[in-house]
């Protein structure tokens, strides 16, 4: 009988073990910045947060200027996290140097960009399995589609919805869930 409660309790915390780290998963996440640093998304507790997929030669490239108005409009509430990507068209062919000149130079950029990871395919980010799977996110699948995709993140790690790149990041739409 102690043998079978013991089992029990055991199989119980089993089952109950994939929940609990399920949401935390947003927050587990370790990336490389585009200087090499480390950056523990454990500090975004608390936090909205906008992942965004970047290129420096893409026809949505513009939307630099507006990604760095949207997080000087929101300070401390929003942070943005853009990553290089060159999944499309070879569209960031560029080093880490490279891209940090371009963004400063070009669009004033002072959220946190992050190291060129790539956003499908077989060497997909883990981060990008993690968005685009509802299996892994709790709430829904996709897929990258194209350069300035963004995916926003609520105060509690929870995806809440997927931007297209054609959704500009000061349109109402996002206001609105950048409201709630």
């Amino acid at each position: 009988m102690k043998i079978q409660k013991s089992l029990s309790f055991l199989f119980l915390i089993l089952i109950s073990f994939p929940v609990l780290s399920q949401s935390d998963g947003f927050y587990s996440f370790k990336v490389k910045t585009l200087e090499g640093g480390d950056f523990d998304f454990a500090s975004l507790k608390g936090k909205k947060v906008m992942i965004v997929n970047t290129a420096s030669k893409c026809g949505y490239t513009p939307q630099y200027a507006d990604l760095e108005k949207l997080y000087q409009q929101y300070g401390d509430k929003l942070v943005i996290l853009g990553f290089p990507a060159n999944n499309f068209m070879n569209q960031e062919p560029g080093s880490a140097s490279e891209i940090r000149q371009f963004c400063t130079e070009n669009y004033g950029v002072t959220f946190q960009m992050m190291d060129k990871i790539s956003v499908k395919g077989n060497d997909m980010h883990p981060l990008y399995k993690w968005l685009t799977s509802k299996e892994k996110n709790g709430v829904m699948d996709s897929e990258v589609k194209w350069n300035f995709q963004k995916y926003l993140i609520d105060e509690n790690g929870k995806l809440v919805d997927v931007l297209y790149s054609k959704e500009k990041p000061g349109s109402e739409k996002v206001m609105d869930l950048l409201s709630k």
